[in-house]
């Protein structure tokens, strides 16, 4: 398919002699309007835009900064009668891939134009192989054609960009940790954090000043403040291996800070907000807790929204 330019200049005779030129090589669109462009730009995808310096009133140095807002992808190549070294680095900052000065040289031109399709040609691979490469980062050491698998394979597609808690349960060795790293590195919070945080591997008594965070002073020892799990997953994904080791008293603390979405570090008066998706993971049966009274009911129905079991090995 051809490369899809559109030409924004507000002389007529120059988007139609331009359209002329190129129609052979390229799907052209053309108008005299900058608003008019970016419009054209909302209703299909531009690879490449010709963009008049000065278009009537308009700045073209603006118009390219609202072409980015809306693309930040597509490249922009600035025309114009009045090139001077300052106004060209400026496009260039702005996101201009390159300019060229009036009148046009059409061999100049189609040069510049094969250049621009190359490269953008090049960025498309790129972000392919990029994807390709984050498909098999969140796929690494995840194996498994049981149907089974498959169903999880395809309950972490479902899931993965929607912002309410998930349990997993399984067996210990059966992957659980992989099944939250490839929720959060295949979901809407990729680019956020996250932070692990295993309860049984932590001593008690450590655990709430690893969870929440503490200021200093806040304690014997704390000689410097401290940011919580909370905090560190902001914006992210907090994943709590082994929840079913938490303690009673640490539960609840965890239930008030799901409900109200913000947390106090300890020897603090200062609440923080919260954006955080919580996965838990567990490999003993929690209603069974529950039942027992080493597990708190209401914090089991805000941690067990989307259930998620792995099959055992």
């Amino acid at each position: 398919m051809k490369p899809k330019v559109l030409v924004i200049d507000d002389e007529q005779a120059i988007c139609t002699s331009l359209s002329f030129a190129l129609e052979n090589d390229y799907q052209v669109l053309t108008t005299t309007d900058p608003e008019k462009g970016l419009m054209i730009m909302d209703q299909s995808r531009v690879d490449i835009i010709l963009l008049d310096l000065r278009i009537g009133s308009c700045n073209g140095l603006e118009v390219l900064q609202k072409i980015k807002q809306k693309d930040a992808t597509v490249t922009v190549i600035i025309m114009t009668a009045y090139a001077t070294i300052e106004t060209s680095i400026e496009a260039i900052k702005k996101g201009a891939y390159y300019y060229i000065e009036k009148p046009i040289n059409i061999e100049e031109l189609s040069l510049l134009l094969l250049r621009a399709s190359e490269f953008l040609f090049m960025s498309q691979q790129v972000e392919t192989l990029n994807e390709e490469l984050e498909l098999r980062r969140n796929s690494e050491n995840f194996l498994g054609n049981s149907k089974a698998m498959k169903q999880v394979f395809s309950m972490i597609e479902r899931i993965k960009d929607i912002d309410s808690s998930v349990l997993i349960t399984g067996e210990s060795g059966s992957g659980k940790e992989l099944v939250a790293k490839r929720i959060h590195n295949t979901g809407k919070r990729k680019n956020g954090p996250l932070e692990i945080l295993n309860c049984a591997a932590i001593p008690e008594a450590l655990l709430e000043s690893e969870l929440f965070g503490y200021e200093k002073g806040a304690f014997t020892g704390a000689t410097q403040s401290k940011e919580g799990k909370w905090v560190a997953a902001n914006g992210g994904t907090l994943f709590l291996d082994e929840i079913s080791e938490m303690p009673l008293t640490l539960q609840a603390k965890l239930l008030r800070v799901i409900q109200e979405r913000e947390v106090t570090p300890l020897g603090s008066n200062r609440k923080i907000n919260l954006d955080v998706r919580i996965i838990s993971a567990a490999n003993k049966n929690i209603e069974q807790m529950i039942t027992e009274g080493t597990f708190r009911e209401d914090l089991y129905f805000r941690l067990n929204v989307i259930p998620i079991r792995t099959p055992p090995l």
